[in-house]
């Protein structure tokens, strides 16, 4: 298997990037922050990697670290799972946001995600629920009803916009812990994430 990749970042598109390593271009699929994290085409950049062998393709998928690379394959275990829909699962939020969610059942944030149905998203809950780490992470009750259910608001808000689930969680994630409570002012605040404000 292929572990890690580092090497000059080539090209960027939405979905992949090509890292040149001794002279060969590897075509690596990796979800959108840790993209957004590899900086300037010629950077040095490193990845870790996961080889998916297919009948017709062999596919490297590339994460910012060690931890999400194992999410990655624990999300591959689970049956009608397969690696686009598993990196759309990591283009929603942070690592931690994801095991918490599997980790306490919530199949409604799950099911937001482009590709989750709820009965994926139980089936998800059910395989991987007693699998996932949560030790050190923050209790779910960290954020308040009121918080979560002003951000569930926004999230509507950006995918009636016309953004992706995925994007509405970034953006979202992106906001400062200070933010007010108050909608209308979290979706200003998160549109700053697209550059519409």
């Amino acid at each position: 298997m292929i572990a890690s990749i580092r090497g000059k970042l080539i090209f960027l598109g939405v979905d992949h990037a090509v890292i040149e390593t001794g002279g060969v271009g590897f075509h690596i699929f990796a979800p959108r922050p840790v993209l957004s994290s590899l900086g300037e085409i010629g950077s040095e950049v490193l990845l870790y990697t996961y080889l998916h062998i297919r009948e017709d393709a062999l596919q490297l998928y590339g994460f910012a670290n060690p931890d999400q690379r194992h999410l990655f394959e624990s999300l591959l275990s689970v049956s009608m799972i397969g690696p686009k829909v598993a990196l759309s699962l990591l283009s929603s939020g942070t690592t931690d946001e994801l095991r918490m969610a599997i980790a306490t059942g919530d199949t409604a944030r799950l099911s937001r995600v482009p590709g989750i149905g709820k009965k994926t998203a139980e089936r998800l809950v059910l395989e991987l629920k007693g699998k996932i780490d949560i030790k050190g992470l923050p209790a779910p009750g960290a954020a308040t009803p009121a918080l979560a259910a002003a951000n569930a608001e926004v999230a509507e808000m950006l995918v009636s916009l016309g953004f992706s689930a995925a994007e509405a969680a970034q953006a979202i994630n992106s906001l400062p812990a200070d933010a007010p409570e108050d909608p209308a002012e979290r979706l200003r605040l998160a549109l700053r994430y697209f550059g519409g404000a």
